[in-house]
């Protein structure tokens, strides 16, 4: 295991600038795994992201999230993570990650790495520790052990559910073959639960915090940030809890740690960003997590989830620009990540939301739709004042992947007893040249076809493909990112709405801009403008086509005369 850099020694610091350039940065997620395969073993790696910066820097993005890139035995997508210092074997080495930091600063592109501070895997060495040292012992306290209820302790300590679906408990065996106690697993029974009360997993993850930001890495996306800390009794669940009193979500000690984690964070020159993956229905719980001393930014999944339709996203706009107010923080804006149906399919469904429990297989969904609206919609979300999210292959418009059963691969499948088709269907292998499987994922060389196979229709929306087209999604994307950087009122400008009928969404950003969605049936006037910056579709007689965005150069409005 390497030893962390002293600051003598630190790595490379991120690029140089705003050092508030987080509050409208346009961060592009990384899945290693389907991003780019450089070795022709059928998995994506960090020299295959190396091999692929220049894309990114063309597409316009100002710093690369990286889902988790940890030794892992991949029973959660590498969620489960067997040691947070190193790098797993199918993805490169440490140093590769050094390398692929340092020449991604070099073109201007930050990076950012996920932490997984709620669970380990089954085969840390913590876990294995535990298991081999038995009950009651030191080493068990670190997670969270319990015997069982009832005889023999044959029932579970809670009535507690995993967020998987199933059991969250999973009993032991003694080492004379006896059943053992339970211990907790929120997730899948391969990601042990820590326990955040114990000091030494306090003070593991704010070494890992600082192993990785002296390494130049520019922030972290803190992985089920809301779970961490239990009751300590580990109740069942009350019937209706108040706001802090749920036994594992929102705990009001979470606070304190953060602002521990902020602390680390702020002692960098070059201050790093933290934010949160925080899933609350109560919009200011989650805002309190966002106070000044606090995290910096938080995933919001709230527009992510809402339907087409004018009332609902408009709603939530102003639900989540109202909440982040009063703490000063920036929104956040995201239509997809590697856990969620990609829109092209989703805004071509009849129910055009998102919830996971609603995921069935074969779902119709008519793509011309879906694509139109997802150009619409990246228009509408690049207009919005705060930082965007882009999980990649979204700017490729590629749809959510129909798999067959026998290659699935997510627990969450298998978990709901065959139900749900889980999450593969978006992390499918990104399409990049060629006409048939791997188009181009992997080189020519390759020895194993791509973890999960790819569409053979995807050939038309391989990155080759769209970089001939003007009109590509691709081409779409590379100017809206284009004028989102080079226009000042898309920075720091705030918000006025303009109205433009009950069917649309506009808004001004500053002097001079304004962006109008329709997300009606029919096409409608454009409002007064000079000029057309960007649109996701052809005018329809001079005027915005059904499911379609238009960003407009207006005049400034006229100074006040005089009395």
């Amino acid at each position: 295991m390497t030893m962390p850099l002293t600051a003598a020694t630190a790595g490379p610091a991120a690029p140089a600038g705003d050092a508030d350039w987080w509050r409208s940065a346009v961060i592009y997620q990384v899945y290693v795994r389907s991003f780019a395969d450089s070795n022709g073993d059928g998995v994506g790696d960090l020299q295959g992201v190396r091999s692929r910066l220049d894309y990114l820097a063309e597409l316009g993005v100002d710093a690369l999230w990286f889902t988790p890139w940890y030794p892992s035995p991949l029973a959660d997508g590498g969620y489960d993570v067997a040691d947070y210092r190193d790098i797993h074997p199918a993805f490169g080495t440490l140093a590769d990650a050094e390398q692929l930091i340092e020449d991604a600063a070099a073109r201007g592109i930050r990076t950012i790495i996920d932490i997984v501070p709620n669970h380990v895997s089954h085969e840390h060495p913590w876990f294995r520790e535990a298991l081999a040292a038995g009950p009651g012992s030191p080493e068990r306290e670190r997670f969270w052990f319990r015997p069982g209820r009832g005889e023999n302790g044959a029932e579970k300590p809670n009535d507690w559910v995993s967020e998987f679906t199933g059991e969250p408990w999973t009993r032991t065996t003694n080492p004379d073959g006896t059943p053992g106690d339970w211990y907790l697993h929120l997730f899948t029974p391969e990601q042990p639960d820590l326990n955040w009360n114990h000091p030494d997993v306090r003070r593991e993850h704010e070494e890992i915090l600082r192993f990785w930001f002296d390494r130049g890495v520019a922030g972290v996306r803190i992985d089920s940030a809301a779970q961490l800390m239990k009751h300590p009794e580990l109740p069942d669940y009350p019937a209706e809890p108040g706001p802090g009193e749920h036994p594992h979500i929102d705990r009001d000690e979470l606070h304190e740690l953060y602002r521990s984690w902020r602390r680390i964070a702020e002692s960098y020159d070059d201050p790093r960003v933290l934010v949160g993956e925080i899933w609350l229905p109560d919009a200011q719980r989650f805002a309190a997590y966002l106070r000044p001393d606090e995290m910096h930014t938080a995933f919001n999944f709230d527009f992510m989830t809402r339907p087409w339709d004018a009332a609902e996203l408009r709603a939530s706009i102003e639900l989540m620009l109202r909440v982040h107010a009063p703490v000063g923080a920036p929104s956040t804006w995201v239509l997809s990540n590697h856990d969620v149906t990609r829109p092209v399919t989703r805004y071509g469904r009849e129910d055009s939301g998102f919830a996971f429990r609603k995921k069935r297989f074969g779902t119709p969904s008519d793509r011309e739709l879906g694509t139109r609206r997802a150009r619409a919609a990246a228009l509408l979300t690049a207009a919005l004042p705060g930082s965007l999210y882009l999980y990649q292959g979204d700017e490729l418009g590629l749809p959510e992947a129909e798999l067959p059963v026998a290659v699935l691969q997510d627990p969450m499948h298998f978990r709901s007893g065959g139900i749900d088709p889980g999450r593969d269907g978006c992390r499918v292998p990104l399409p990049w040249r060629g006409l048939a499987e791997p188009f181009g994922f992997s080189p020519a060389s390759a020895t194993a076809a791509p973890w999960l196979p790819q569409p053979a229709d995807w050939s038309g929306l391989t990155v080759e493909a769209q970089e001939a087209d003007p009109a590509s999604m691709l081409a779409l994307y590379r100017r809206a990112l284009g004028i989102r950087r080079a226009e000042p009122a898309l920075h720091r400008s705030a918000l006025e709405w303009v109205d433009a009928g009950p069917e649309a969404i506009a808004f001004r950003r500053g002097d001079g801009f304004l962006s109008i969605t329709n997300l009606g049936p029919a096409p409608i006037e454009l409002p007064p403008h000079e000029s057309i910056l960007l649109a996701s579709a052809p005018l329809d007689g001079g005027r915005l086509a059904a499911d379609a965005t238009a960003w407009l150069r207006t005049a400034p409005p006229a100074e006040p005369t005089a009395p």
